[in-house]
């Protein structure tokens, strides 16, 4: 299934100006039939999905404790 830049904006909450301007940069993949844009919704929930996925695992990790302050002394 595809979605305009209208509903993808609709479905983002976003203005369809920067979802325009996000598919002009190629930072949004879509195709264009001529007279509009259209971005499929399967690899954008995929997209979504992976973002989020990465979100999580970087929240986790800023997370983590600092480890205590070691010593290293040259011992040369």
């Amino acid at each position: 299934m595809y979605l305009s830049i209208k509903e993808t904006a609709e479905y983002l909450s976003l203005p369809e100006s920067y979802i325009e301007k996000l598919i002009l940069q190629k930072r949004i993949r879509a195709i264009h039939d001529g007279t509009q844009y259209l971005i499929n919704k399967e690899q954008f929930n995929t997209h979504l999905e992976q973002m989020e996925k990465y979100k999580k695992m970087v929240e986790e990790y800023m997370n983590e404790p600092i480890p205590e302050d070691w010593d290293a002394k040259d011992e040369d």
